[in-house]
């Protein structure tokens, strides 16, 4: 008769937690990442009034027979199903389109969640504003005028510097991929009735010396008499300047010299390609396929130099490769045009915005019109990421049976995709909470039958003397 009072105690017992489950569920319906949990039920030991018997010649096998001695809570799991998105437009909020969690710093411990509600504060650092932890990644590092974002260092935290300086950095390759025309050299020297075609064209572009300052650079073409894939390049810096820049070319790794030749010929071949570029000393350039030539000129800015001559600013001019097109000067028979020339160059600017891209990547946008990696936000996958406990917070943390961290970036070996100004909503469905909780409290109410029942029989029981 007691066993079935103490089993109806065990159901009691355990429909409660599934009820606070349940209610933990509802209360985070609007919590952002929240995964919500599940309760399964096991029984337990049972009591054996006879154990089985196996068939002989004359009978057969007899059953065993067991009293069961209540239930259990089997297990409690996390359900880590993909959570509805809400676009918020906040660039530093971020959702995870599949697996993985992002990682974050508390004061040396790693946690790891799926709410990507982030802020920047007063340091530029990356973090959740709700309990200051620093969201993790890789910082971009600048090597040799290279940006460089190695992911296999462990991961830091990200600092984004609104309103910090970029350095200007001065010009050090332009690059040429203008078109000559052809036709400049079949017309007569007074053309009368025929649409005139310019002899002469020139482009200007503008370059940085070390100060960030800005410079004109202008490179005249003219035909070379008598020639017919032949033009004559004149070099000039600031040629509006009343104090002249003293800009000259050469060739190979010397920075040229002040007073030197400040035009070179450019050859190209039948069919309009580029073939060389050649000084007139004979020095040419195009034998190693690269069109390159040096030019110098003088930062009348600077300070001069001990002997009093002016500090001289170098750049290499890039006409392209020999015998291309795509990125290389031409010669056909369309009108002259610059239709790509640029510099690496930049003036001094600030960071003004910045972006977050799905691959993680941050990528700041400057006022000087420039753009530059800061960093990439790390992305962490586990073996078993339903074996994570949670530690509050939105948090999970690394435990026994979850296995260790796999961190990397993101959309590489399994892991999601981020999406930027977006959070992931809460995977709770209200339906299924409500279904689930109308099915816990008939079980708590037949528990409580049971026992209300086995305590009736026992009034019986104790009546059976009067």
């Amino acid at each position: 008769m007691m066993r079935s009072l103490f089993s109806g105690v065990s159901g009691l017992q355990n429909h409660q937690t599934r009820m606070d489950v349940i209610g933990n569920n509802i209360s985070n319906i609007n919590t952002t990442g929240f995964k919500r949990n599940r309760v399964n039920f096991q029984d337990i030991i049972y009591q054996q009034l006879a154990g089985a018997a196996r068939p002989t010649e004359d009978l057969g096998g007899v059953n065993p027979k067991e009293v069961g001695l209540g239930m259990s809570v089997a297990s409690i799991d996390t359900l880590h199903i993909q959570g509805a998105f809400q676009a918020t437009g906040v660039a530093t909020d971020l959702a995870l389109q599949g697996q993985g969690f992002f990682i974050l710093d508390d004061t040396g411990k790693q946690l790891f969640t799926r709410a990507g509600a982030f802020s920047v504060d007063s340091e530029g650092v990356m973090v959740n504003p709700a309990n200051g932890m620093r969201v993790q990644g890789w910082m971009a590092r600048e090597v040799e005028g290279y940006t460089i974002l190695d992911v296999s260092r462990p991961v830091e935290e990200l600092v984004i510097p609104v309103g910090g300086k970029d350095p200007a950095r001065e010009t050090s390759i332009v690059n040429f991929a203008c078109n000559l025309d052809k036709r400049i050299a079949e017309l007569p020297e007074n053309p009368t009735g025929a649409q005139i075609i310019q002899s002469t064209w020139a482009t200007t572009i503008s370059i940085y010396d070390s100060f960030g300052d800005k410079h004109d650079l202008q490179v005249e073409f003219t035909r070379v008499p008598g020639t017919a894939n032949s033009w004559n390049a004149t070099v000039a810096v600031d040629p509006q300047n009343e104090t002249a820049t003293n800009a000259t070319i050469g060739f190979g790794e010397d920075a040229p010299a002040a007073g030197g030749p400040t035009t070179f010929i450019v050859n190209f071949s039948n069919n309009g390609t580029l073939l060389s570029a050649e000084d007139g000393a004979g020095n040419v350039s195009g034998a190693g396929g690269q069109v390159q030539m040096n030019v110098a000129y003088d930062v009348q800015t600077a300070t001069p130099n001990e002997d009093g001559t002016p500090v001289r600013q170098e750049f290499v001019l890039n006409l392209g490769t020999v015998g291309g097109f795509t990125n290389s000067i031409t010669q056909y028979a369309e009108s002259s045009s610059t239709k790509a020339v640029e510099q690496n160059g930049r003036t001094m600017g600030y960071l003004d915005d910045f972006k977050i891209d799905s691959s993680g990547i941050i990528t700041g946008v400057f006022s000087n019109g420039t753009t530059r990696i800061l960093g990439q936000v790390a992305i962490a996958t586990f073996p078993n990421q339903g074996g994570l406990e949670k530690a509050g917070d939105n948090t999970f943390r690394v435990s026994n049976n979850s296995g260790m961290a796999n961190i990397g970036p993101s959309g590489i070996a399994g892991k999601g995709k981020i999406i930027s100004g977006t959070l992931e909503m809460s995977n709770v469905d209200m339906a299924d909470q409500f279904v689930d909780m109308i099915v816990t409290q008939r079980g708590f109410q037949a528990n409580s039958r049971t026992i209300q029942t086995a305590d009736q029989l026992l009034q019986e029981l104790l009546s059976l003397k009067r």
